[in-house]
């Protein structure tokens, strides 16, 4: 089971999962330190995310809950190491979690549901509307609540930073 081939995988999971990461953090404009965070979080997940799959044979949702988990998890002492909420490289760090392919196979199910003429083919083409669409709500879910859990448990931690810099913003 974890032979060469599957660390080369999981790896390069993690790692294109950090470049996709660092073009997201880019994008809200955080710290330095902030993206190279974003980056590692967003290996870290995405590559536990590969593991929980193909290792353990966990679902879809339940791995992205359980990556998502560890994310917030690990964003609580970076929060505190760097003086930056956890939320600024926590989230970035979640988006190549989000299932693109099944949104856009739920579209694409309805659209072909609403052109279809026959009664076979419009069957199967609700049927993969909702297999998609559900399994696309329930990963975006499973990364909201497993990202949030660790911040809402620890808010003390993740938003003493925030509170830091409306000291520092307010001094001359």
């Amino acid at each position: 089971m974890m032979n060469t081939e599957f660390i080369t995988a999981l790896v390069l999971d993690g790692l294109f999962a950090a470049v996709a990461a660092i073009g997201f953090a880019i994008i809200s404009n955080p710290p330095r330190k902030a993206i190279l965070i974003s980056a590692l979080l967003a290996a870290a997940g995405h590559a536990f995310r590969y593991f929980l799959i193909h290792a353990l044979e966990l679902n879809l949702p339940a791995a992205s809950f359980f990556a998502a988990l560890l994310i917030g998890m690990l964003s609580i002492p970076f929060a505190r190491y760097i003086h930056c909420p956890a939320e600024v490289f926590s989230f970035p760090s979640l988006l190549p979690m989000i299932p693109g392919m099944y949104a856009y196979k739920t579209v694409l199910g309805l659209t072909r549901f609403i052109q279809s003429t026959h009664e076979a083919d419009s069957l199967d083409s609700l049927l993969e509307f909702f297999r998609n669409g559900s399994t696309a709500l329930f990963v975006l879910f499973a990364l909201v609540v497993g990202v949030a859990i660790p911040i809402f448990i620890f808010s003390q931690q993740s938003f003493s930073a925030t509170r830091l810099l409306r000291k520092l913003a307010k001094k001359p």
